[in-house]
């Protein structure tokens, strides 16, 4: 089967039995997400497809389903948002270029300018990550305040029917009070 290049978007040489790609319907599957799911995920620059066969069908290799597993767990699993995602994303890839870069160039004042900036971007993570654990911290709090709240209730109402008799020993309504 003839492919595309993702960028190029020229024929290549690659053929399925060197590496397997997967149709959009398989990729979906395994990740766990919907076709459109991913197609709107391409929309917005998050993906882009491995290759495309002849037939102009996305074809996604394991690469795009990792990546697809990690944008489905920031999302699902820690409640990102599509745009801290495409940031998070951007930051990873900026640290491969300049890591790439840090390798070729030689002149110290430009090795700090491409150091300082990867600082840059991972305080901004930072920045972004400590946020969210604020937030998910902010709301472990409330809920156990409502589940304090909760408990001081029943055991109001507890304390108040023992005291009439309608619980028996062991807490449970007595025959008495469910006639």
């Amino acid at each position: 089967m003839l492919l595309y290049d993702r960028v190029m978007k020229t024929p290549t040489a690659t053929t399925t039995s060197e590496s397997r790609l997967l149709r959009i319907q398989e990729a979906a599957a395994i990740v766990g997400l919907t076709a459109r799911s991913i197609r709107y995920y391409e929309a917005i620059g998050l993906l882009a497809p491995a290759a495309r066969s002849e037939g102009d069908y996305r074809l996604y290799d394991e690469d795009d389903i990792e990546r697809l597993t990690f944008i489905k767990g920031l999302r699902d699993d820690a409640g990102f948002s599509l745009a801290d995602i495409a940031q998070l994303l951007e930051d990873k890839q900026a640290r491969r270029r300049n890591r790439d870069r840090l390798q070729v160039i030689r002149d110290p004042m430009r090795r700090a300018a491409i150091l300082t900036e990867s600082i840059d971007r991972l305080d901004r993570q930072v920045a972004t990550l400590q946020t969210k654990v604020e937030r998910l911290v902010a709301m472990v709090r409330a809920t156990e305040d409502r589940r304090s709240r909760l408990v001081e209730q029943r055991d109001e109402i507890l304390g108040t029917a023992s005291q009439d008799g309608a619980l028996s020993e062991d807490g449970a309504p007595s025959e008495a009070s469910t006639r």
